[in-house]
């Protein structure tokens, strides 16, 4: 049925509709079915960089939780534990305390401020190589093709109905897989706790049962994403590509390719016969080698990870036929806008954003760096009760008590002598420390430890006016070093 959207539209400007009747649902799907996606392996420079860069993060990965770091007796020797019973993080040389925790959220505020320099400078460098998703699915394509073959013979066994070889490849492929996807769970439970001890105890089934449970977690995810979702992890699940955008700018490297050469597109025969085609044979290289399953002759695209994969596989293909290369290769728009005027086709990685997130991470860094350089080796904290405020004693001297907590982030025992400043005649005692009279308290602290301590502090009567006066208790290393001063106040009786 012909139905006129308006009287006044043109005869030609009309909208057919068809209406089906009633009595019957069209059966359709919301969603596109998905197009299992066999890349092709290319060869050339990003490729390289690609299996360098994997390699390199997969072996920090897995091999990380098993170096050592000497920190004397009574203290693990993991160079990197997150010790969740200790209440500690160790990294190397770094040890960061509960109450220190900022020093993380630093590390991740540089991180986020690093991922929005890097991406506004260079597009989806992260989500390229770095990715731990890309990581695992560039490993699980590798196995892959390592047992089944590449693209065209992968197809092909897809296709073919079930025989001796197709099931062998397939069982040998899968098994792999899931070893991979095992040895990944395996390796995160060793960041949180001793590797070796954990790893005696995993195999002997004497291992926490939280322990087995993630290495399921992750042995199943790691398997389903890095081998079956690939793609729609990045383009569905991930908010990154989302994100992005407000990220990037016009001069933003972004994989392009190059119209102004490529076009009018045609084969290799046609090039040859009419001088006025571009460089682009038409041969769909590009999107063989492409991951992600996109062409990127159809210019930017959410799905695009800028993997550069694409400029090998079309670099290929230009030096086999004599033409220049990077017909596809890293650029920004208003580059290649520049290119086409002739006003140049330079990069701009310097602007005001680039600058603005550089400054902001610069800032955090100096800072945590500062924070971590100045921190002291010895922190007090004192609490004064709350219930009583005060004693009065017989001969009328007033009496408060305080919790003094003492942390020794050293690896060696350290003894304080302490003290009382801002009463005159005021007495320190600590409850199971001191009870000889004009004898000073010390105080022993353990290394890499927290002691609190029950201390008193008597004054007379006449020392101090008013409600309340400030005081501050002195710790003094008994064997040379800074003192350090806490902050408190002593409470009276109202004159």
């Amino acid at each position: 049925m012909v139905v006129p959207l308006d009287p006044e539209v043109h005869p030609t400007e009309i909208e057919r509709i068809d209406v089906a009747p009633t009595n019957k649902r069209e059966n359709r799907s919301l969603y596109q079915a998905r197009v299992k996606i066999q890349p092709r392996l290319v060869h050339g420079t990003y490729r390289r960089l690609k299996w360098w860069i994997m390699a390199a993060t997969l072996l920090v990965y897995y091999v990380t939780p098993w170096l050592r770091w000497d920190r004397g007796p009574g203290v693990p020797d993991q160079a990197v534990l997150i010790d969740f019973p200790g209440r500690r993080f160790y990294f190397f040389f770094i040890e960061i305390w509960p109450q220190e925790f900022f020093f993380v959220a630093g590390l991740l505020i540089m991180a986020g401020i690093g991922l929005f320099l890097t991406t506004s400078v260079a597009g989806r460098l992260w989500c390229g190589y770095f990715c731990p998703q890309t990581v695992w699915t560039d490993l699980f394509i590798f196995v892959e093709r390592q047992i089944e073959g590449d693209r065209n013979a992968r197809i092909r066994l897809d296709k073919a109905p079930m025989s001796f070889d197709k099931l062998w490849r397939r069982t040998a492929k899968h098994t792999v897989w899931l070893v991979i996807a095992m040895l990944t769970g395996g390796a995160w439970i060793f960041y949180f706790a001793d590797a070796p001890t954990l790893a005696q105890g995993f195999v002997t089934l004497e291992a926490p049962g939280i322990a087995y449970m993630t290495v399921a977690a992750l042995t199943f995810t790691t398997y389903v994403l890095g081998g079956h979702m690939r793609e729609q992890v990045c383009t569905y699940m991930c908010p990154w590509p989302r994100i992005m955008g407000a990220m990037m700018d016009e001069e933003s490297l972004v994989v392009a390719y190059r119209p102004n050469r490529g076009e009018p597109r045609g084969s290799v025969k046609s090039i040859a016969a009419d001088a006025k085609l571009g460089d682009c044979v038409d041969c769909n290289a590009c999107v063989a080698a492409c991951p992600m399953g996109i062409d990127i002759r159809d210019g930017q695209q959410l799905e695009c990870i800028t993997c550069a994969l694409c400029i090998d596989a079309c670099d290929e293909v230009m030096d086999k036929l004599g033409r220049p290369l990077r017909l596809i290769g890293y650029a920004s728009l208003a580059g290649e806008h520049r290119a086409a005027i002739g006003k140049g086709g330079d990069v701009r990685p310097i602007r005001p954003r680039t600058l603005a997130y550089f400054a902001a991470w610069s800032l955090a860094g100096l800072i945590m760096l500062y924070a971590l350089v100045t921190r002291p080796e010895i922190e007090v904290n004192v609490l004064h009760d709350r219930n009583p405020l005060f004693v009065k004693l017989s001969d009328g001297a007033i009496r408060n008590a305080y919790s003094v907590k003492i942390l020794n982030k050293s690896y060696a025992t350290r003894s304080f002598n302490i003290a009382a400043d801002g009463i005159p005649g005021a007495v320190v005692s600590v409850v199971g420390v001191s009870g000889v009279a004009g004898v000073v308290p010390v105080l022993t602290v353990d290394p890499d430890s927290l002691r609190s301590f029950r201390v008193h502090v008597t004054a007379p009567a006449k020392s101090f006016e008013g409600v309340s006066t400030d005081i501050a208790f002195s710790l003094h290393d008994i064997n040379g070093g800074d003192a350090v001063h806490a902050e408190t106040i002593f409470r009276g009786a109202e004159k």
